[in-house]
């Protein structure tokens, strides 16, 4: 069996230094070889390469922008009216994948919204999430990059996260194949 390998997720670790350049040194000093981040979009993206150049560490993994925040957002993909914004965000992504040369990329699905049952969007926001999907598979297709989704525990972590359950993640995945999508 071969040995197993551990990344440092930069969003979750080394949360006393204030820049995710810092965490990367942290990281490395550390001893990870690789490291992951779910939002490093306010971090400058020539001090991140610079210090994944000068650590050598591997990045592994990022995720496509959250959104607003502060209003509860976790993610555009599955997201009725934020299709626009879906899509700047992969661009962003991308942007910052391809210059920290990182190959994965988690197309976050979002939130289902605030008083709103699940029940009664779940369709709306599931045809939103594959159409995203789509779009992500052919411009992460011709960057190289591979798209991930990551359905999130809603009974303890995220009561609201839209892609809750791995059959959901399937389903959304079958509702398209070609040679850029991995089931």
């Amino acid at each position: 069996m071969p040995p197993l390998k551990f990344c440092a997720n930069l969003s979750w670790l080394f949360t006393d230094l204030p820049d995710f350049a810092q965490r990367i040194h942290a990281a490395a000093a550390s001893g990870f070889r690789a490291v992951e981040a779910a939002w490093l979009y306010d971090s400058d993206l020539q001090e991140l390469r610079k210090a994944k150049e000068q650590t050598g560490v591997e990045f592994v993994l990022i995720n496509t922008p959250a959104g607003d925040v502060k209003s509860g957002e976790l993610g555009l993909g599955a997201v009725p009216g934020r299709e626009t914004d879906f899509r700047q965000g992969l661009d962003l992504a991308v942007k910052y994948a391809k210059a920290l040369d990182c190959g994965r990329i988690h197309l976050m699905a979002g939130r289902v919204p605030v008083g709103v049952d699940r029940t009664t969007v779940a369709m709306e926001m599931e045809a939103t999430f594959v159409e995203n999907l789509k779009h992500a598979a052919d411009i992460l297709s011709k960057e190289g990059i591979l798209g991930l989704i990551e359905p999130i525990n809603t009974r303890i972590t995220d009561p609201r996260y839209f892609l809750d359950n791995p059959h959901q993640g399937k389903t959304s995945m079958s509702s398209f194949t070609g040679a850029h999508s991995k089931k």
